[in-house]
């Protein structure tokens, strides 16, 4: 028989992210818990708080999926600016911006790409009433899937 293969940190960070949610995390909270746990991230775990209202679509209103937000905010904590006022001139803050912007902007196309929406209702809709099994499974999948991407923009991206 072959030997369990470990897991890679994209597997990890998708596994933690639906441990998550079954432990009753939004999917914010999920995908910001999962990469925090798998990457330095230098920040507290205090920070999660960030994360909590960007779930149900900000603030549950059902727009911008709150998988989605965690992911950005997860990935900004490996490849954003710790100090926005570092560099002398605003030429070089906006260069930096942009560098980091591209790095994100891929992430949230791929996302795009998969499922064709950023928007919470419409990645819904498909699976019935919100309080469904469907609807839990989906979302299950996505927040999996957002974990998974961001650790893998994080790792070929470390600074």
């Amino acid at each position: 028989m072959d030997e369990m293969k470990e897991l890679s940190l994209v597997e990890k960070a998708e596994q933690d992210a639906k441990n998550g949610f079954k432990q009753g995390l939004n999917c914010s909270e999920c995908v910001m818990t999962a990469m925090m746990h798998n990457f330095d991230t230098g920040l507290p775990a205090e920070v999660i708080k960030l994360a909590t209202g960007f779930g149900g679509g900000m603030g549950h209103t059902k727009n911008t999926c709150g998988a989605i937000t965690g992911a950005v905010m997860a990935l900004s904590a490996m490849v954003g600016r710790e100090n926005p006022t570092a560099k002398e001139t605003m030429p070089e803050r906006i260069a930096e911006l942009q560098d980091i912007y591209g790095v994100v902007g891929k992430m949230v196309n791929e996302i795009k790409d998969e499922y064709g929406t950023l928007i919470c209702s419409e990645l819904c809709n498909p699976h019935g009433e919100w309080e469904g099994k469907a609807r839990k499974k989906n979302c299950m999948q996505m927040i999996g899937y957002c974990a998974g991407l961001a650790a893998k923009y994080a790792e070929e991206n470390k600074r």
